[in-house]
């Protein structure tokens, strides 16, 4: 199995890119055109595997796709690359609707011309597996889950910029033919995420002894799936997945952001207690919640466990253990990544400071 992965030096991109080249013989073509939130330190431990190759690409440069796909000639794409932070699409959607629409666009007209070209005499030789979100749903209310048949409702540019992506792929399954799978997932977790996302955000401020910025009264509730799982659904998908289909990975593990940071701040006490033996709870600090926050995601991942062979192994409390130990076992790679990074929440239009 040859396969092209787009956004492969981002969290999720990285965990999978780690796991097949340790778990599978498929051979990997990382596309990537290294934006802030990328690292190719995360690929560090598979960089001299002779079935790992890296390409420094934008998906939106039409010609250079379409010269990947006729160099490595893959049997999938399994397309990651997105700008994915909901607080940077409140401040500047224009980067979402380039990347998350136009790029997504330029990779399935390139995907379809090569499968034209080289792999519709066999259509099961191909396949396009898109990975989005389940922000493309909207909110919840305090009951229920999303599954495959929820419709679409997004509230953020972010979230609508996905749903369009999704869109897109189900318009070229359906009027073209182009072989693909569209898989939808909850928040994510583990360790090389970027500092500006929740859990890390947290563990880095609280490290250096900051503020914990919580939105609103932290009552908004997310799925939490930590990122090897996610990993291993998506390899999954692609083993196992029937084209036109949809599947939907979630950890089933539900939580309020202000318990989670809660919980975050308990196994710190643990690993690393202040020096004032105050506890890291005594840092969080509510501040103004964004526009258009979400109340509540959850995801009903049973008819995904039926169709393929997964389902999420790592309870929250575990990964978040885990977690916490790699940040602290790594403080070379979260320093050298949050250089750039000054540490605020960008959830006020125009860029405010929280308060």
């Amino acid at each position: 199995m040859k396969i092209l992965i787009t956004g492969g030096a981002g969290f999720i991109g990285s965990a999978v890119i780690r796991k097949i080249i340790s778990e599978t013989t498929w051979h990997v073509c990382n596309v990537d055109k290294l934006t802030y939130a990328a690292s190719l330190a995360s690929l560090s431990e598979v960089e001299t595997s002779g079935r790992y190759q890296f390409e420094k690409v934008d998906i939106c440069d039409e010609s250079a796709i379409s010269a990947l796909f006729s160099l490595y000639q893959p049997d999938a794409v399994m397309h990651l690359a997105a700008e994915t932070h909901v607080d940077r699409s409140i401040n500047g959607p224009a980067d979402f609707i380039n990347t998350n629409i136009v790029g997504t666009y330029q990779l399935l007209d390139a995907s379809y011309k090569y499968w034209c070209k080289d792999k519709k005499q066999d259509p099961s030789k191909f396949i396009f597996h898109h990975i989005s979100t389940d922000e493309v749903f909207g909110e919840l209310g305090e009951f229920g889950k999303f599954n495959e048949n929820t419709p679409y409702d997004p509230n953020s540019p972010y979230s609508a910029s996905k749903a369009s992506s999704d869109h897109l792929v189900r318009a070229w399954h359906k009027t073209y033919g182009l072989p693909t799978i569209v898989t939808n997932c909850s928040n994510n977790y583990g360790p090389y995420q970027f500092p500006e996302k929740l859990i890390p955000h947290m563990l880095f401020q609280a490290l250096e002894q900051n503020p914990l910025p919580v939105y609103g009264d932290g009552s908004n509730i997310r799925d939490w799936i930590y990122v090897d799982d996610h990993a291993d659904g998506l390899i999954a998908a692609i083993e196992q997945g029937q084209s036109g289909d949809t599947y939907l990975f979630g950890g089933n593990q539900e939580i309020s952001n202000l318990d989670l940071v809660k919980t975050i701040c308990s196994l710190l006490d643990e690993e690393i207690p202040r020096a004032n033996q105050l506890s890291y709870a005594d840092l969080i600090n509510f501040v103004a919640d964004r526009p258009g926050h979400d109340f509540r995601y959850a995801i009903d991942t049973a008819a995904t466990e039926a169709k393929i062979d997964w389902k999420p192994k790592v309870n929250l409390e575990q990964g978040l253990r885990q977690t916490i130990q790699w940040y602290l076992s790594n403080k070379g790679w979260r320093q050298s990544l949050a250089e750039g990074y000054k540490g605020s929440r960008l959830g006020l239009l125009g860029g405010e400071e929280l308060k």
